[in-house]
């Protein structure tokens, strides 16, 4: 989890809303298992595309009020922020390059 900074509702703002580059932010929770399936995938993300794009994980239980604001209704969810806005979301369990596909489009430019 080296890649991958855990952010909560007091650090989101500065982390992922004001960030410089493109944040794909890992909505999850513990006592999820896919969570559990999709970590591995979401830090090579993390360690594979660390020039172009800051990956970041939500633990939903510890910050509820960001999960009802982005409208998480499951978990996993990712969700790619680009100068505060988001621009991809992807809920469940999905392989690298079905996410990686959801990613490239908005990262080719960076």
């Amino acid at each position: 989890m080296a890649n991958v900074l855990e952010v909560t509702e007091e650090t989101f703002q500065d982390e992922v809303l004001s960030a410089q580059k493109p944040v794909l932010v890992d909505f999850s929770a513990v006592w999820c298992g896919p969570c559990k399936m999709i970590e591995p995938i979401v830090e090579q993300i993390a360690k594979d595309w660390a020039e172009h794009l800051k990956v970041v994980r939500l633990d939903v239980d510890t910050s509820p009020q960001l999960a009802i604001n982005y409208q998480v209704m499951g978990v996993p969810t990712l969700m790619l922020f680009i100068n505060g806005e988001t621009k991809e979301r992807l809920t469940g369990y999905q392989p690298k390059d079905r996410i990686t596909d959801k990613l490239k489009p908005h990262l080719d430019g960076n």
